[in-house]
């Protein structure tokens, strides 16, 4: 569904039940709409971001990243290192000694791009295996406070157009996934 579409959708439903069996009640005031549409926001990507969780997790993942790099920066010069030696030698080595060493240069140089698009791919995996986990946890966090409130609905933040604070649960999931994770380990790539 689109953003509009879900968004239309919502709006329907909120003046459905407004105009339902509920509307014999007649709130007198915007607390006492919040009250009867059980209802809230949330900023995933304000979580996202201040998490200590999702803080933690994203430092470690650029440690890794960076020591990948410097790996991938070595092989390459001493891959450029092999690449100019071979430059040297054409002059003097027969052309079937040449071609013979130009052919496992390449396979060398194929070996490392397949080595750094593996290395790659894991950190990859990992990365997102971590988000996972943080993920459950806040998936977890955010159905307890639904119950703990009695949220029949829970609005993603960003795509909502106007929003009474009072709506908003993002603070308050925040502190409990700090609380609840406040890091992660997250698995070595290279292993």
């Amino acid at each position: 569904m689109r953003p509009t579409a879900i968004s239309t959708l919502c709006a329907f439903i909120i003046l459905a039940s407004l105009t339902g069996p509920a509307a014999a009640q007649q709130p007198e005031t915007s607390k006492d709409i919040i009250t009867l549409l059980n209802m809230a926001v949330i900023d995933t990507e304000v979580i996202r971001r201040n998490s200590r969780a999702f803080k933690d997790l994203r430092a470690q993942i650029a440690k890794y990243r960076k020591a990948i790099r410097a790996d991938i920066q070595k092989e390459e010069e001493v891959l450029r290192g092999a690449n100019e030696e071979l430059a040297r030698k054409r002059a003097i080595l027969a052309p079937e000694t040449f071609a013979e060493e130009r052919r496992q240069f390449e396979e060398r140089l194929v070996l490392v791009q397949r080595t750094v698009q593996n290395r790659k791919k894991d950190l990859d995996r990992v990365a997102a295996a971590a988000v996972k986990k943080v993920e459950a946890v806040l998936n977890k966090i955010i159905d307890e406070v639904a119950k703990e409130q009695s949220l029949g609905l829970i609005l993603r933040k960003n795509q909502t157009v106007l929003v009474a604070p009072e709506l908003d649960i993002t603070p308050y999931v925040l502190k409990l996934l700090d609380t609840a994770l406040p890091s992660l380990k997250v698995s070595d790539p290279g292993t």
